[in-house]
């Protein structure tokens, strides 16, 4: 069984895949966007507890105000369609960050979604839109600091704080599209999360890739900084082990 219950994936690449074709960039967003079901489909039947994908950054809105349009639009397609999947296979479904910028009607089907999967017990699927790890770290303390004025802040203390805590740490952080940065992306839940980066850009990426890495990463040994009690124990027998057949060895020859 995979011990990797937590995945976080950066879609990106979608621009640079359409480019690539001689398209323009919003044709990428169109088709990356057919990826997320067959992702979230993946991650479900593979027994992921938390899926929580990175849709916008605060910094994507410098892009073109007709590419932010499509992505605004595709967030509520997707729902739209999705809607009576999430409840057929119990999913949770939550948006994170600051989204009262979205146009009415898409932060009132976020609501309504959020409303109708709430007691969903199965994959929590999060989509972090208009979203920024810097941001929701500030938020935290800032609220605490409110509420607690004259008290230390804890670690305990943030993280209950976090838009989506029950989450908990990021277990594995995938990246699309070759490039190898985090990208502002779950900076406290990430402390130590696995790092995969792959070439295939995000309307590339397929369920056999997810699996596959997915498998990959869990044959990782993670020790969280520390070599564990066990561990340590086994080297010592291994190495006791090689001294004594190095000392008979010298001793019959």
């Amino acid at each position: 069984m995979s011990n990797i219950k937590h995945v976080a994936i950066i879609m990106d690449g979608n621009g640079r895949w359409a480019k690539k074709r001689f398209r323009p960039r919003i044709w990428g967003h169109v088709r990356g966007s057919s990826v997320v079901s067959e992702i979230v489909q993946a991650a479900d039947d593979i027994n992921v507890k938390a899926l929580t994908l990175y849709a916008f950054s605060t910094e994507n809105w410098s892009r073109p105000v007709e590419e932010v349009s499509i992505l605004f639009k595709l967030l509520k397609k997707f729902l739209l369609k999705e809607q009576a999947r999430l409840l057929k296979n119990n999913i949770h479904f939550k948006v994170i960050g600051e989204i009262n910028g979205l146009p009415e009607d898409t932060v009132t089907l976020i609501k309504e979604t959020e409303s109708l999967t709430a007691k969903a017990t199965g994959l929590k699927l999060t989509f972090a839109f208009s979203y920024g790890g810097r941001c929701e770290i500030v938020r935290a303390v800032n609220q605490f600091q409110i509420q607690n004025p004259s008290k230390l802040m804890t670690e305990d203390d943030l993280s209950s704080r976090l838009y989506r805590p029950e989450t908990g740490d990021v277990d594995l952080m995938i990246r699309t599209g070759g490039e190898q940065r985090i990208s502002n992306f779950l900076l406290w839940q990430m402390a130590y999360a696995e790092l995969y980066f792959t070439p295939s850009k995000w309307p590339e990426f397929t369920a056999h890739e997810f699996k596959r890495i997915i498998e990959h990463v869990s044959g990782r040994e993670r020790r969280f900084g520390n070599v564990t009690p066990q561990a340590s124990f086994q080297l010592s027998v291994e190495r006791a082990e090689n001294n004594k057949a190095v000392f008979v060895q010298g001793v019959l020859s």
